[in-house]
């Protein structure tokens, strides 16, 4: 799993267990549904998540032979309903990405991640992640590393191209070896964070006059919807955005229609 999946996972599992008066061994089925009814204030997905985790570490310990049988087996999961997340219009797209100030570096940046968001469905994490030697712009496609160190090459087209040439003219200079590599660097010439992007998406879409509530992600759901749109197929959308299943990749047919 990605790191940030494992992050998650542990911090799920550490909250259950500081409220629950027990140890591991002796947590019951009603133990786990009185924590999730506790955490009534959270969406329907975001209970599952939290009983996703705490089977996984429970499924663990009776690996381990601490435990003969998982509480969480006795849990229903919350019922989900389909989730169509949020997308923009291409007129949206265009107008935040018009509304960056690229009159400084941080703006050429700006603009640049707008057009590798858009222009090859990235996950936010993979966009914080890319590397310089990752882009083959001669061949016309970036090599990235997703979700569970999987591989995938996602063409990129003449537009994101440029905007990504013109930051690395202005690029700050590394601020360690570590960091030489790594395309996007924030004002200490350091990797740019998932939440410093995360807060740029925000202010740009406020710049564009976007009510909308977006992040890094929206332009991800918009890069495969206006594929669909476009003509293309449910399994090219589904390479270029690294689905494992092609079922979490039909909501976007359902966005589309």
């Amino acid at each position: 799993m990605s790191r940030n999946t494992v992050a998650s996972y542990c911090s799920d599992v550490e909250k259950f267990m500081e409220a629950v008066p027990c140890p591991p061994e002796l947590v019951k089925p009603e133990d786990v549904e009185q924590y999730l009814q506790s955490r009534n204030g959270l969406s329907k997905r975001s209970q599952a998540r939290i009983l996703s985790s705490l089977r996984s570490f429970f499924s663990w310990l009776v690996i381990e032979g601490t435990i003969s049988d998982n509480p969480c087996d006795k849990v229903d999961s919350p019922k989900l309903g389909r989730y169509l997340p949020g997308v923009l219009s291409l007129e949206e797209v265009e107008a935040m990405i018009a509304s960056v100030d690229t009159s400084t570096w941080q703006g050429l940046r700006d603009r640049a991640i707008l057009e590798i968001l858009y222009g090859c469905g990235l996950r936010v994490s993979e966009a914080v992640e890319l590397k310089i030697s990752c882009l083959y712009f001669d061949k016309g496609f970036v090599r990235i590393i997703g979700k569970g160190n999987k591989e995938r090459l996602v063409p990129i087209g003449e537009i994101a191209v440029e905007a990504v040439n013109e930051y690395l003219g202005s690029r700050p200079k590394p601020a360690d070896t570590a960091s030489e590599d790594i395309l996007f660097l924030n004002r200490f010439g350091q990797s740019l964070s998932r939440q410093s992007m995360f807060k740029m998406i925000k202010k740009q879409a406020l710049a564009a006059g976007i009510r909308k509530d977006i992040s890094p992600h929206t332009f991800r759901h918009s890069f495969a919807t206006h594929l669909l749109e476009g003509g293309a197929s449910i399994r090219q959308v589904q390479e270029m955005l690294g689905h494992e299943s092609i079922e979490t990749t039909e909501i976007y047919t359902h966005l589309d229609t």
